[in-house]
């Protein structure tokens, strides 16, 4: 009987890395081992639909503590790692580049040296066929204008902030592996995420259960930088379809091909609002009543746009969901599972702006 690979996924317990592993689990043969150091945004109830399956293992582990990572590899041998534990949050990166610094860089070198005496430590068709596939961001290109440019895989880093940098780093440090060890590495770069399952820290979730709150909603500058929406389902197929089909050393950029003003996000989700919880206005004549323009973040790029063309053509994927049935999908599940968001938070998050200084 033929047996089963094992793919290997780092920061399984955030919102990519969950969704990456319930769609493997509900819809390809892996075997799927999570590590996770189960910080302030991993949560282990974005797992619970398959945490008792069979080819399901989680691993409480930091990917900076090379002996455990080690144990691990020797003990599961996996034939594949898709590497997705980051510190991500560019707000929190102004106010504490530290953790980036240390999970993003550190952790990403430590990662790849165990990985790499792993990999060659294997023999014959095990080796030939193992794959190491690196997640990164569309941050790392810096800003484009208002004008029709998109980022490329070719389009050369300029990085703004804490967190893009230390990401630009770890993109580096992966390349570098694969040009002077051989170390077969696929990278891929993606707009922003959104779906269910997502810390309310970033936008659209922010801005949800903050207007179910009644507060204010903050809108950095004139609020009309543009991010290109792509729906984590999307994603993560197109992250399985390019561990399986990319070639060696390749770059693929993964984009939703929904520019949207980051305003005009904020309008969506209080027209939604108002449609679905009007009991929730307590006198409002809308949930817009409730934006804030505010003072802009420091290095807030203006614009992202991904050229997506490379892994459309070469591999056959393109995204499925359109942002309007995406964002309703996604207010739908959070007014229904409020309770999840209430318990992921800790006590050190409540909702509140971070990085302003």
């Amino acid at each position: 009987m033929k047996s089963k690979k094992t793919v290997l996924v780092t920061g399984g317990a955030g919102f990519i890395g969950s969704a990456l592993i319930r769609h493997v689990i509900s819809h390809t043969e892996y075997k799927v081992i999570n590590i996770d150091k189960l910080t302030y945004s991993g949560n282990l109830e974005s797992l619970k639909s398959i945490e008792l399956n069979q080819n399901y293992i989680f691993e409480q582990i930091d990917i900076c503590d090379e002996n455990s990572l080690k144990t691990l590899l020797r003990k599961n041998k996996p034939d594949a790692i898709i590497h997705l534990a980051a510190e991500s949050h560019v707000d929190r990166s102004i106010d504490g580049p530290a953790d980036f610094i240390q999970t993003n860089i550190v952790g990403t070198f430590t990662l790849l040296e165990q990985v790499k005496n792993y990999w060659q430590s294997r023999k014959g068709i095990k080796k030939e066929n193992f794959r190491f596939l690196h997640v990164s961001t569309d941050e790392v290109y810096g800003d484009l204008d208002q004008t029709g440019d998109f980022f490329t895989e070719d389009t050369p880093y300029n990085p703004s902030s804490p967190y893009s940098a230390s990401k630009a780093s770890s993109d580096h440090l992966v390349r570098a592996w694969n040009r002077t060890y051989n170390f077969p590495v696929l990278i891929t770069n993606c707009s922003n995420n959104y779906e269910p399952f997502q810390f309310p820290e970033k936008l659209i979730p922010h801005m949800i259960l903050t207007a179910l709150d009644g507060k204010s909603l903050p809108v950095y500058g004139d609020g009309r930088q543009i991010r290109d929406w792509l729906y984590v389902n999307d994603h993560v197929r197109a992250l399985m379809t390019v561990l399986e089909n990319g070639s060696i050393g390749e770059t693929y950029n993964i984009g939703g091909n929904n520019e949207i003003q980051n305003i005009e996000v904020v309008n969506i989700i209080c027209n939604i609002l108002d449609e679905l919880m009007p009991d929730r206005l307590n006198g409002l004549a809308s949930f817009k009543d409730l934006i804030t323009y505010v003072e802009d973040r420091p290095g807030h790029d203006v614009r992202y746009a991904i050229d997506a063309s490379k892994i459309k053509i070469d591999l056959n994927w393109e995204p499925k969901e359109d942002f309007i049935s995406g964002i309703r999908k996604t207010i739908k599940w959070y007014l229904t599972n409020l309770t999840w968001s209430e318990n992921i938070q800790d006590g050190s998050y409540k909702l509140e702006r971070l990085g302003v200084n």
